[in-house]
């Protein structure tokens, strides 16, 4: 019997989009041999494993104007426009508790991408217990270049995920997982473009050539995966769930109905595939 994976491209507060493909999933008690997140997939698609539904949509309303949460006096403060604190302790543990007993319980593997600052290349973490380790590497996947430090544990430098692999299809398909279905948070026909904050962070980042040089090349990767990805959805191989049209929100929004918008969308776009994602499942 085939594996199946679930892969969760990042985007920011389009994760909200996810959230809302990830609890109708949950909802309908359709489960993974395993998934992978990249950013906001992986902080946001953790909560599949825990089995908590509603739990993404629910804490980003409520604390989405919260300073703590993000800020610009976060990041003048911590150097964080995401508090890491916050966000990776209080958060869970405190205001709105991620449930480790059933994430720990929960047999199948999550992992997340973060991109090494000295290589610029990904780097590939399964998070076992989601204690404060696995938090740190969290934080690494989701710690956007500019609007974060840089991360360091276990001897690595790490940022955001999303600079060296935005779509990690064939990272999952070398792990054994022949059948996936890949959640995106860009319509079909959306192509990357070049940052025009290059030079910025080429001064910003200036020790680091590596990830300097893997940002400059950010969008020629990025197309190049979302073409694969599409390919293997041609081949039977992959199930796609995309928005229809640009989703049209902030990377930082702070307004909770655009959030509630976007997480509507997304349930109702896995809704509208239920029946064609499992039939594809069930193949």
């Amino acid at each position: 019997m085939d594996k199946i994976g679930l892969v969760l491209e990042g985007g920011a507060m389009r994760g909200m989009f996810t959230a809302g493909v990830t609890d109708v999933l949950m909802e309908n008690n359709i489960v993974f041999d395993g998934a992978v997140g990249v950013s906001a997939g992986a902080t946001f698609g953790c909560n599949i494993k825990s089995r908590q539904i509603g739990r993404a949509i629910r804490y980003n309303k409520k604390y989405c104007r919260d300073k703590r949460y993000c800020s610009i006096q976060s990041l003048i403060k911590t150097g964080d426009l995401y508090g890491a604190d916050f966000c990776y302790n209080v958060l869970p543990h405190q205001l709105d508790i991620f449930d480790l007993k059933t994430y720990r319980e929960n047999p199948m593997p999550f992992y997340i991408v973060a991109s090494d600052c000295r290589t610029g290349k990904p780097v590939y973490r399964e998070l076992k217990n989601c204690g404060a380790e696995d938090l740190t590497w969290m934080r690494a996947s989701a710690s956007m270049p500019l609007a974060s430090k840089i991360v360091k544990i276990d001897g690595y430098e790490l940022l955001d995920g999303g600079i060296t692999d935005s779509i990690p299809l064939k990272f999952f398909e070398n792990l054994g997982f022949e059948k996936n279905l890949v959640v995106l948070t860009q319509p079909r026909e959306y192509k990357k473009k070049n940052s025009n904050l290059i030079t910025l962070i080429k001064f910003v980042l200036k020790k680091y050539p590596h990830i300097v040089e893997a940002m400059k090349n950010r969008a020629k990767i990025y197309n190049q995966e979302k073409e694969y990805v599409f390919e293997r959805e041609s081949q039977g191989k992959t199930f796609v769930i995309c928005p229809e049209t640009d989703l049209k929100i902030s990377r930082i929004e702070k307004n909770p109905d655009e959030l509630q918008r976007v997480y509507d969308i997304g349930r109702t776009v896995m809704e509208k595939n239920l029946e064609q994602l499992k039939n594809f499942l069930s193949m």
